[in-house]
């Protein structure tokens, strides 16, 4: 209707300048609430990336500026805000036990991700406290008599395994402190042995729906299951992994193996059994962890969600631990849950005001509607976004992205989502500041006197990133097209 600003158009004759004024007002309050939202995005993720203010006020700001400002005082819609906030979900028992696998909303709060990650962290707090951890890397380190080369390799085997299901950050926290201390009996550089399994622990959590933060929001807010994202993600991680292990062997075994020193009696072996504190929680935080795992294996066929789980788990260590519960639910880390309620308000916000839309509808224009274009846009834009940003903000935003551009274009939605989760899983291990895992792994080597910078962090890290964000598009294609 309107051509241009100020003018009149034609086809409203004897309509006079007011009516216009009301056509260029309307379309004025329309935009009004996307142009505050997109914002206070940008406002959020420039704050997440200066790390000046601790990441989870910045959520959680800019998350109640968009419920008062954008909601409240220029959209005067109560509904944006109790979608959004999406507490009536949890009072459902679809939200705790569902006979099919269903999508959840993916609209506001996905409260079953928080919940999960929040079960998930009283587990891995108690197998800590446990020793767990540390008895697995000097049990492995044992078995190839503490060789720097064998060690380097079965370090990152070992860091992808854990790390399809436990956190990659605890798993980086705890592997990357026993590197260093073997590193210092066997006498060579523990900087080559971070860098790989930090590499490897983001390529582990990319395999299966509860490694990496970014698979549980996609699996939690469209209904995939443990077993889709290992037969899916977890085919291209496995390929990958393969590449990824010859890589950096021919990087580092040459230097590993020439400061490797001379080998150890037995005697100088430090004892996996010193790390077990006690026996008994030893023994019962193994069975929970199992228990974890066969839960979410099984899940699609048992209708229990992942919210379930969580708790669940969160609930039986806290029993079994009864005596430390108290210490285990001070560890658990509030301020990761609090920056996700944020995020997913100010996501909400991007969706309730249709800019997700816009930007579903401006890959289309690009793609041309052509879905290996399509994929390929996805991954390489995921990839290349998280390796600056935090990919668990960009996940979130782009989960309605890829719902529209399913709907829009009849694109096969769980394509679409493979593409997503690799390249945000893998394209954070290209920088130091990519992933949280990253950030953990650099800092416990730099206190303890092995600062790795950019360069060095970058110069072998980018080149394998690259490398699994081509196979991961090859293999969509391949399988998928």
């Amino acid at each position: 209707m309107v051509t241009k600003a100020g003018a009149c158009p034609d086809s409203l004759p004897g309509q006079g300048e007011d009516f216009c004024e009301q056509i260029y007002e309307s379309e004025e309050v329309h935009m009004l609430p996307q142009v505050l939202a997109v914002l206070i995005f940008l406002v959020m993720f420039g704050l997440i990336i200066s790390e000046k203010i601790e990441r989870h006020y910045v959520t959680l700001g800019c998350g109640l500026l968009m419920i008062i400002l954008v909601f409240g005082a220029v959209m005067h819609s109560g509904s944006a805000i109790i979608e959004t906030l999406n507490v009536r979900s949890i009072f459902t028992a679809e939200f705790w036990h569902t006979a099919s696998e269903g999508a959840e909303s993916s609209t506001g709060i996905n409260w079953s991700t928080i919940i999960f990650i929040a079960g998930m962290m009283v587990m891995v707090e108690g197998m800590g406290k446990a020793g767990f951890f540390r008895w697995l890397c000097l049990q492995i380190a044992r078995l190839v008599h503490y060789k720097p080369v064998p060690v380097f390799v079965t370090f990152m085997l070992m860091s992808f395994v854990l790390a399809m299901f436990i956190d990659s950050i605890t798993v980086i926290l705890f592997l990357a402190a026993v590197t260093i201390e073997l590193c210092q009996l066997l006498k060579c550089d523990p900087v080559p042995m971070i860098i790989s399994e930090i590499f490897c622990a983001n390529l582990g959590g990319s395999a299966t729906m509860c490694g990496d933060p970014p698979n549980i929001i996609i699996g939690t807010s469209l209904g995939y299951t443990f077993f889709d994202f290992l037969t899916n993600t977890g085919l291209i991680a496995l390929i990958s992994l393969v590449v990824v292990v010859v890589y950096f062997y021919l990087c580092f075994h040459k230097k590993l193996a020439a400061k490797g020193g001379k080998a150890l009696n037995s005697a100088e072996y430090p004892d996996p059994a010193s790390a077990i504190t006690d026996k008994k929680e030893f023994i019962s935080s193994v069975v929970i962890f199992l228990l974890a795992v066969v839960l979410l294996v099984t899940h699609a066929n048992t209708g229990l969600t992942v919210a379930f789980i969580g708790a669940f788990i969160a609930a039986v260590t806290l029993i079994v631990e009864h005596k430390y519960a108290a210490e285990l639910l001070k560890k658990v880390d509030y301020k990761t849950l609090l920056f996700f309620i944020g995020l997913f308000v100010v996501v909400g916000g991007l969706e309730q005001t249709g800019v997700l839309k816009l930007i579903a509808a401006f890959i289309s224009d690009v793609s041309g509607s052509n879905a290996k274009l399509m994929i390929a846009i996805i991954v390489w834009v995921s990839a290349i976004a998280s390796a600056f940003v935090d990919n668990i903000p960009f996940a979130a935003t782009m989960i309605p992205v890829i719902k529209s551009l399913s709907t829009m274009l009849g694109a096969d939605l769980s394509t679409l989502s493979w593409a997503l989760a690799m390249g945000t899983d893998v394209g954070g291990s290209a920088t130091p500041i990519g992933a949280s895992a990253n950030v953990v792994g650099i800092s416990v080597s730099s206190k303890n006197g092995h600062p790795i910078g950019w360069g060095r962090y970058c110069k072998y890290a980018a080149p394998a990133t690259l490398i699994v964000v081509l196979i991961s598009m090859l293999v969509v294609f391949a399988r998928y097209f």
